[in-house]
């Protein structure tokens, strides 16, 4: 135990003990307080301190958050044996040995008596101090959760941003080498490009700052791309736009078709002869770019910009995969198609932690019904036996609120601890798990 805590136990024995030697000692004098001090002191030092090393010993062998169910139930078996040792210890150095009673007692009838309302309030302190340290283990256990939720959400927005701007100088890179390509081989085209390369340009900027877009968004955006795309290859390429109106409504990631589309030609010969055929469909609720195989051999490595970022993109996004395919006659990429429009990463991770929280909180209140239950069952049925024992000792009815409300008791902290409801939720979750 820390020393802060030896120093509180000190000074709670002292304010008991001064309490119980003004209102409870008929004998006011030096020697009958030091005794009552030495008594108070016997029993919160004796019980606090056994209580504090297994607590210790414990936590160092169970987690209250990760094993919450072990730390329970060795608790409370602990938590009994020892405090009922401590309490018949205190008591009989109290009683026997301090004031002499007779030991052939101190089972039977007041001691008796005594003897359980002490270890009653004992295990109501007990189980007190468990519910504080079990929810102080939780708290931190969530706070930390929140704050890794947060590192994560920042990383990957950042993560998510430095993508999207590998668009900007790719595009326009990539442009102006078309652009360059048309001046020799065609000015009047040249000047064409230019100024539809101005459109496409404002709507890379427009919607460079986006996670997402609609599949209208995209697919009016390639077909301007694609006429430029025909303005330098003419006949040796075409495209085939094959897109339902029910799949327009649908999101991508901004300018992925435009990406698969640069890859095509780029790792592609097309010609009039041997042309490229590129097909932008949509299947099985996925986006797909398809063209037949006409490889060219790379004269330098690629910066592998294309799908690798729209690979990045869509991870920091959903769960959901990108497919590559390829055979010997054509190259398949399909990007999946999100239902739900979303604000990327934060939110997704915004939407963990709240609901961590909501966990948290939902755990909070049930923990804090189970020790509202107990802590009224420590306090009433002490009370319930008093009275029983006091008017009428010849029948015991005690024992039925004592096994009607322990039932019920019970019950209450299965449900809490993994048992019952929660038990029924992990086996359908383990079910499912194993489906998937």
């Amino acid at each position: 135990m820390q020393r802060k805590s030896l120093v509180t136990i000190a000074w709670i024995s002292f304010f008991i003990g001064s309490i119980l030697f003004v209102f409870f000692n008929s004998e006011k004098t030096v020697e009958n307080y030091l005794t009552v001090l030495f008594i108070s002191a016997l029993y919160t030092f004796t019980i606090a301190t056994g209580n504090g090393v297994i607590n210790d010993y414990l936590n160092q062998k169970f987690s209250w958050v990760e094993d919450t169910k072990n730390r329970l139930i060795w608790g409370i078996i602990s938590t009994l044996v020892v405090n009922v040792i401590l309490v018949l210890f205190c008591n009989y150095v109290n009683f026997i040995l301090i004031q002499k009673l007779d030991f052939a007692e101190f089972f039977t009838g007041k001691l008796a008596l005594f003897n359980w309302i002490i270890l009653n309030i004992t295990l109501l302190i007990s189980a007190i101090l468990h519910a504080r340290e079990f929810m102080e283990a939780w708290k931190k256990s969530t706070r930390q959760e929140v704050v890794q939720q947060k590192l994560i959400a920042k990383s990957a927005n950042a993560q998510f941003e430095s993508l999207k701007n590998q668009l900007d100088p790719h595009f326009l890179f990539n442009s102006l080498n078309v652009l360059s390509s048309l001046i020799d081989e065609n000015p009047e085209q040249a000047q064409n490009f230019t100024a539809s390369m101005s459109k496409i340009y404002r709507y890379v900027l427009e919607q460079k700052d986006k996670e997402l877009v609609t599949v209208q968004e995209e697919i009016d955006f390639a077909r301007i791309y694609c006429d430029l795309l025909k303005t330098r290859f003419e006949d040796s390429v075409s495209f085939e736009f094959n897109v339902n109106p029910a799949e327009l409504k649908f999101y991508v990631v901004p300018l992925s078709l435009q990406l698969l589309l640069e890859n095509c030609i780029k790792h592609n010969f097309a010609t009039s002869g041997k042309p490229l055929h590129i097909k932008i469909y949509a299947e099985e609720n996925h986006l797909i770019v398809e063209n037949n195989l006409q490889q060219r051999e790379q004269v330098k490595k690629a910066a592998g910009i294309g799908l690798s970022n729209i690979v990045q993109r869509y991870s920091l996004l959903t769960k959901k995969n990108v497919f590559i395919e390829k055979s010997p006659t054509f190259f398949k990429v399909k990007i999946p198609l999100l239902t739900e429009k979303i604000t990327a990463m934060t939110t997704s991770q915004s939407s963990q932690e709240s609901k961590a929280y909501e966990r948290a909180a939902k755990r909070v209140k049930e923990l804090k019904g189970f020790y509202g239950n107990l802590l009224s069952y420590c306090l009433v049925i002490p009370f319930l036996i008093f009275v029983n024992l006091y008017t009428a000792p010849q029948y015991h009815w005690f024992w039925w609120p004592v096994l009607g409300w322990g039932i019920g008791l019970t019950s209450h902290a299965l449900q809490v601890f993994g048992i019952g409801r929660s038990w029924e939720e992990k086996q359908i979750q383990k079910i499912l798990d194993k489906e998937k």
